[in-house]
């Protein structure tokens, strides 16, 4: 499997920005699905954007809380993936994680074993 580690987390104020990284290594991620998660104590792990990665670009999907504030991105030479946050709000604090797989892309298809998760990076906002 892949392996995934993210970066870019840390604490800031509300309507601030932070961009997160996800490095993949391990393997090529052309053609592949890939998220990012976030999930905060005592809940499960809920889908915040995700990207299919043919070259460059690719269709993106947003969860209704972020739209137009969030965007995912992925660049294919550094085999990384992207996450711009902007006018971050409070309850955007959580764990965020980023994940990847093959085809199918569904949300309920990253709960196979064949999914890869990176560890994890924290995000703090403050009122």
């Amino acid at each position: 499997q892949v392996q995934l580690v993210e970066s870019g987390g840390g604490s800031v104020r509300a309507g601030g920005s932070l961009r997160l990284s996800c490095s993949a290594s391990g393997y090529t991620l052309s053609r592949a699905c890939m998220a990012w998660f976030r999930q905060i104590p005592g809940k499960g792990r809920d889908m915040v954007a995700s990207i299919y990665t043919f070259g460059d670009g690719g269709p993106t999907g947003y969860a209704d809380s972020v739209k137009g504030r969030f965007t995912i991105s992925w660049d294919n030479a550094e085999n990384t993936l992207y996450l711009q946050m902007n006018s971050l709000k409070p309850e955007d604090t959580a764990m965020y994680y980023c994940a990847a797989r093959k085809l199918p892309c569904a949300v309920s298809a990253y709960a196979y074993e064949s999914t890869s998760w990176g560890q994890g990076t924290q995000v703090t906002v403050s009122s």
